[in-house]
């Protein structure tokens, strides 16, 4: 407000000012949007009929149209479509590239690649070269996170049905914590029992005899947080489930368990996402270069060449530094802590990075070579994606001869040529062709 007046040259007096800036108390400064969230209009109506709408922070020149309602207030009316990017297909194109194999033909129960999920001897190592944890799934979409390893930890899945409940419980809303963890301790009811998915909720009532609509409904109520009735505009019951379900004998820790969910994720989604995850699990058993290669050059989001292509005990020193700071860690600090605790089981397996490769490396993908991974250009502190790409495509036309002619055809900035030569990633090209001449 201040600004603006200073700007315009406006004279007043504080109190307005202040006066004016209640005004904009509770008022949005900016209009979400969802990624993919598509929101389906009939051909033959006008949007205007349900939603006025806008430019995301009114930027007209964006290109993108948003409502103006939340997606809530006009769910009722209008479809919704979500179109979403994923990773997990692209690691699995990524990884047949690499191997030759068909994703499609892997066993979905394998013993050794369930046994990630619930010990860590399918890859070899100990839980104490794991910084402690004692499943294997670092790495694997789904199952990777702090959390997740934790639900693994607590669980100890044996087949892959109980992998999709574990997909249920993370992604649901009020469904792990405080709820299906306690009462898979305590031993109140096992972990093929407990809620995770919508379907659990219907499933279960309609087996224990309970009318099949009605447990529609209800599954539907709980799903959205909702709890076990049908409410009015008043919060007050307009069905009387709760007691139906008690005349069927459904267990009390049931019924308590739906009314502390927040939100349930549908079972159909946790099999895809647990097929997928399976899938790119194997090849961490049985063809761990490439499940790292595509890790490195899909899913993280940090790597440092100084510190991933040094030891073991390099990369812990930094580790340890970045835990240290706790809360204090700069958000690339923690995606480098990240990385580096899949690097360091990487190299508790046996392997390692080597240097990138004038010669050699990819412009953005990482790559196997003599039986270690090859970081790709993008690898480099401040190299972007153009010069990447020159870098290989110039390359390609011809061989460099010499810095000075890596520098001219591609456009590279003489503070990365001065990196590059700091990481020796230059191989043996000398400054420019003078002294090769003179070398020769």
């Amino acid at each position: 407000m201040l600004k603006y007046a200073e700007i315009r040259d406006i004279q007043a007096r504080s109190g307005f000012f202040e006066h004016l800036a209640k005004g904009f108390t509770n008022v949005k400064n900016t209009t979400g949007q969802h990624p993919g969230g598509i929101m389906v209009c009939p051909r033959d109506m006008d949007v205007h009929h349900f939603t006025p709408i806008q430019h995301p922070a009114n930027k007209k020149e964006s290109g993108v149209l948003t409502t103006h309602f939340d997606y809530h207030s006009i769910e009722g009316r209008m479809t919704k479509l979500d179109i979403l990017g994923h990773d997990d297909p692209t690691i699995i194109r990524m990884l047949e590239d690499l191997t030759g194999i068909d994703a499609k033909t892997i066993p979905f129960d394998d013993p050794k690649t369930l046994s990630l999920f619930s010990s860590t001897e399918g890859i070899g190592l100990t839980p104490e070269q794991l910084q402690g944890d004692q499943v294997a799934s670092l790495a694997v979409p789904e199952c990777g996170t702090k959390f997740v390893r934790g639900m693994l930890e607590d669980s100890r899945p044996q087949t892959f049905s109980d992998l999709v409940r574990i997909s249920g419980f993370s992604h649901g809303t009020n469904v792990w914590l405080d709820n299906a963890q306690d009462l898979i301790k305590n031993g109140t009811c096992k972990l093929n029992e407990a809620i995770s998915t919508r379907d659990d909720v219907m499933n279960f009532l309609i087996h224990r005899g309970m009318d099949r609509k009605h447990s529609f409904f209800v599954m539907e109520n709980v799903r959205k947080g909702k709890g076990i009735e049908k409410r009015n505009k008043q919060g007050q019951a307009t069905t009387e489930f709760e007691a139906e379900m008690r005349e069927n004998n459904i267990p009390e820790w049931f019924i308590e368990s739906c009314k502390k969910i927040s939100y349930l994720f549908p079972r159909a989604h946790a099999v895809a996402y647990v097929m997928m995850a399976f899938r790119i699990a194997w090849f961490k058993v049985y063809h761990p270069l490439a499940f790292y290669a595509a890790y490195f050059s899909i899913r993280a989001k940090a790597f440092d060449l100084r510190i991933m292509t040094g030891d073991l005990k390099t990369q812990m020193t930094e580790f340890n530094r970045i835990k240290a700071l706790d809360r204090a860690a700069s958000p690339k600090d923690k995606d480098l802590m990240s990385a580096l605790e899949v690097s360091m089981e990487m190299y508790q397996r046996g392997y390692r990075f080597i240097n990138v490769d004038i010669q050699h490396s990819e412009a953005r993908r990482f790559s196997i070579k003599d039986g270690a991974l090859l970081p790709p250009f993008l690898a480099i502190d401040s190299l972007g994606e153009t010069v990447a790409d020159a870098i290989v495509a110039e390359r390609e036309e011809r061989p460099f001869t010499s810095l000075k002619d890596l520098q001219r055809r591609c456009k590279v900035s003489n503070t990365i040529i001065d990196l590059m030569k700091e990481l020796k990633c230059c191989g043996e090209l000398p400054e420019d062709e003078q002294m090769s001449l003179f070398g020769a």
